[in-house]
């Protein structure tokens, strides 16, 4: 049997909605690339909202525009797949139901889930639909991928930037972006964040940069033995987390945070720094869930 078929595949988000002739193929595109360092298949999904039939509304036809307007989107990528990765199997599913919960339930059994972006507005986001890059990031149980802009790949040395706080969310990023170094066969650049304690009047701050220093080496320490081929650096600022990881990541390929509850980089259900750099950062953002 293929190896590939034994390895959970990578769930594409397509929508149908996108110019598959222009930005539309970046994420399917960035999602057939990971799929070939990962060795794994691709599954194109579309999710249409099923009809609402009452004594008031009979929507059918509408569903079944979206239908066709769905498959043709995957005919489409799925043809785009096999030109760019001919040796990756690639499968396609029109499916029924709202598409953020869909996507969210394919997690529980995919290696990743990768979607693009409109760039929407925040209340946009909020009202639309068809949003699916928050409730998705927030509820999935693997690694999510938002590509909303191509990868920085321009550097003299290619490198990733992922977030770490001590907590067991940014643990998993990690551990996900030191794998993901590894693969692509550039650096990484670890990035920690501290900020004054609102309730000490005279905060040390050659003593929270030390603490935040010794932390991030100490963190560290298990994936430059894991992973020797990997060069790796330390970055602590001071700031808002969300600012100075967009910063480190504005020419990176991709910056990894984890998710959690609570705490830490959150505040919301999807978390505040991983909302913010949803907006913010120009180049993938990758969301890694708490174990």
């Amino acid at each position: 049997m293929n190896d590939r078929t034994e390895r959970p595949e990578i769930v594409v988000g397509i929508d149908p909605d996108v110019d598959f002739e222009g930005t539309g193929l970046l994420p399917v595109h960035w999602a057939v690339e990971e799929a070939e360092r990962r060795g794994t298949g691709l599954r194109l999904v579309v999710a249409v909202p099923p009809p609402h039939d009452t004594q008031h509304v009979d929507d059918s036809a509408r569903f079944q525009t979206q239908a066709i307007a769905g498959r043709n989107a995957l005919d489409g990528a799925a043809d785009r797949v096999r030109e760019h990765g001919p040796g990756i199997q690639v499968a396609t599913a029109l499916l029924e139901g709202q598409p953020a919960q869909v996507m969210a339930s394919l997690s529980a059994r995919a290696a990743m889930v990768v979607l693009g972006s409109r760039h929407l507005s925040r209340t946009e986001e909020f009202l639309s639909a068809g949003s699916l890059v928050v409730p998705v990031t927030a509820q999935a149980r693997c690694p999510v991928a938002v590509v909303g802009g191509a990868e920085h790949d321009s550097q003299a040395v290619p490198y990733l930037v992922v977030g770490v706080d001590g907590s067991e969310a940014s643990r998993a990023a990690l551990a996900f972006a030191a794998e993901e170094a590894h693969l692509r066969g550039c650096a990484l650049r670890t990035v920690a964040v501290w900020q004054p304690p609102v309730f000490t009047r005279r905060p040390d701050p050659a003593a929270l940069h030390t603490a935040e220093s010794e932390l991030l080496q100490e963190l560290t320490a298990p994936v430059t033995e894991r992973y020797p081929d990997v060069p790796l650096t330390h970055d602590v600022a001071s700031g808002s987390p969300v600012e100075v990881l967009a910063e480190a990541a504005e020419h990176a390929l991709a910056v990894v945070v984890g998710r959690r509850g609570r705490g830490g980089y959150s505040g919301m259900r999807v978390g505040s720094v991983v909302h913010g750099l949803l907006h913010r950062a120009h180049c993938p953002v990758v969301t890694v869930p708490e174990p």
